[in-house]
């Protein structure tokens, strides 16, 4: 099972991994990460992030970067949950999981999916502070050059 959900309501691991095993055949590994809303990263504290998307667009680019991990490693299935709306802190924001026959290749397609899935997807992050201030958050170069590396 190959699947992208993007959603407004909160995820639990569990289930969404639990849902990946048992559409996937002849798995011997999985491997999953989970971001989490972090409450500081500035000098201010955060209350929460908004995330847009452009729907449709957005999950066939998440496949997109799925076909190409497929291509990569022999991967059995991969899950992406990814969440939009107003986001806590402390709520996960995004789930990547794959399963493979072997562990090599779950980790690095979970790894290489997650770095292409920050800098290629298109998502519109807002920070909004417990100061009740917001911005719209840029590109990181740390994103592109995690990604790059898949490159080298």
């Amino acid at each position: 099972m190959f699947s992208v959900v993007v959603q407004t309501d909160i995820f639990k691991h569990d289930d969404e991994v639990n849902q990946l095993l048992e559409n996937s055949h002849n798995v011997g590994a999985s491997s999953s990460f989970v971001g989490y809303v972090r409450g500081h990263d500035h000098t201010k504290n955060l209350k929460a992030l908004f995330l847009e998307h452009y729907g449709g667009l957005t999950e066939r680019e998440i496949m997109r970067i799925i076909d190409i991990a497929k291509e990569r490693w022999a991967i059995t299935g991969c899950r992406v949950v990814h969440r939009v709306g107003e986001i806590l802190v402390g709520e996960p924001i995004v789930l990547v999981a794959t399963t493979s026959s072997h562990r090599e290749a779950a980790f690095h397609a979970t790894e290489f999916i997650m770095d292409y899935l920050k800098a290629d997807a298109p998502f519109w992050k807002k920070e909004v502070f417990v100061d009740s201030t917001d911005h719209w958050v840029e590109a990181k170069s740390s994103d592109q050059d995690r990604k790059q590396r898949w490159h080298e």
